[in-house]
C-alpha cells in the first residue's frame, strides 16, 4: 500500500475557486497609514493582496476574509470589517 502526503507548497490555495463568497469579514485597507512594507502581501495565506499602481488591494474573488493581513499590518492600516451582502 501506498501511501501519499499531500501538502501545500504555495499560497493560493484558491486560485481555480473564487472563495470570497462565503467570507464574514472583508479587509478595508487606508492607503494613508500604509508605509508599503508588503506584510501584507507576504503573510496572506491565499495570496490575494497585489501591488495595482503602487496600493496594495486584496482581490475579493479570492480573500477568505481570515485577518492575517490586518493582524500583521504594522500600521494598523488595514481593518476588517463586516461584509454587508
Amino acid at each position: 500500500m501506498k501511501i501519499t502526503v499531500a501538502a501545500l507548497t504555495e499560497p493560493g490555495s484558491t486560485v481555480v475557486n473564487k472563495t470570497g463568497g462565503w467570507r464574514t469579514f472583508v479587509p478595508v485597507v487606508n492607503h494613508k497609514r500604509c508605509i508599503k512594507c508588503s506584510l501584507c502581501e507576504i503573510y496572506c495565506p491565499e495570496g490575494c493582496i497585489h501591488q495595482i499602481d503602487g496600493l496594495f488591494v486584496p482581490d475579493l474573488d479570492y480573500c477568505k476574509g481570515c485577518g492575517v493581513c490586518a493582524h500583521e499590518c504594522p500600521r494598523k492600516a488595514i481593518e476588517m470589517v463586516l461584509e454587508e451582502k
